[in-house]
């Protein structure tokens, strides 16, 4: 005889799933919608001139030479500052910290500076180092602002690597004669390497999308190529933030080339985290 409740049970479960399916069918249809639309206005204007040229008050001979630049090198510095500090902590945290009150205050504080609005970053960089430290609207501001952002990802997802490294690893490494630092250092962080550099790539591919901090610290949008970490500086998501501001309908096939140059870079990233893991892990296998 067929149970009454175990039949609703599976009616639900069918239900439950056919919603499931149809609403990420609709977000994944939606989606493509969007990147079409974005492709059909932005490769009609993706050429080398609009690689190679800065801004211009013609949207057709404008292009994004200095907000690429300045994106580079934004990034590259971020990267200097954030990823010592960050896989530091994140190591002493885990393998030297001890399980005090102290310990877990840092530890509850650092999980919640992770879901701090990133604006709130960029008033305390334009405090700090904008007029504390006499940056101004600079490389280095905007480096150590965008630093601060990313630091908590990079520590936690440190941490959450080292955490899945056996013990046994450890005890081993002991037995042998190795002190701590050598048993991190050649055996601990290269088996949880891959995570490491996942989570540092994930932290970038945050940074390189902020706009709201480095508003705050004045990032400029008319700027030549800069060639110093002093120099003003623009980079792509604030020129194409000023170019969809704009009235004129010609800047919006600006800023969609933008974005797709944007988009390119975001999945390089994310690519390149990807096929390190899979490598790592293939080659802590093999």
């Amino acid at each position: 005889m067929t149970n009454p409740i175990s039949s609703v049970n599976r009616r639900n479960d069918w239900l439950f799933r056919g919603l499931g399916i149809l609403a990420t069918g609709l977000g994944l249809a939606t989606l493509l919608l969007l990147l079409g639309a974005l492709l059909w206005d932005g490769l009609q204007r993706l050429d080398g001139a609009f690689l190679t040229t800065g801004a211009s008050r013609f949207a057709e001979k404008a292009g994004i030479l200095p907000a690429l630049v300045g994106t580079g090198w934004l990034m590259i510095l971020t990267a200097l500052l954030a990823i010592p500090v960050g896989v530091g902590a994140g190591v002493y945290l885990e393998e030297y910290g001890n399980n005090n009150r102290f310990a877990a205050f840092l530890e509850i504080n650092i999980n919640n500076l992770a879901g701090v609005p990133s604006v709130i970053y960029g008033l305390l960089g334009l405090q700090v180092f904008s007029r504390g430290l006499h940056l101004g609207a600079s490389f280095m501001a905007g480096a150590l602002t965008l630093s601060l952002l990313i630091l908590p990802v990079i520590i936690v997802s440190t941490r959450e690597a080292l955490k899945t490294v056996p013990a046994s690893i450890r005890e081993a490494s002991y037995a042998l004669g190795a002190t701590r630092w050598q048993t991190i250092y050649q055996q601990v962080l290269p088996a949880a390497g891959s995570g490491v550099l996942t989570g540092i790539i994930l932290a970038l591919s945050r940074a390189i999308g902020e706009t709201a901090p480095l508003i705050v610290l004045g990032a400029k949008v008319f700027v030549s190529t800069p060639h110093s970490p002093f120099d003003p500086y623009t980079v792509l998501p604030l020129q194409i933030y000023n170019w969809i501001s704009r009235p004129q309908t010609a800047y919006f096939t600006n800023a969609a080339a933008a974005i797709i140059i944007l988009l390119l870079i975001t999945f390089l990233l994310n690519g390149m985290a990807i096929y390190l893991r899979n490598r790592w892990n293939h080659q802590a296998n093999g």
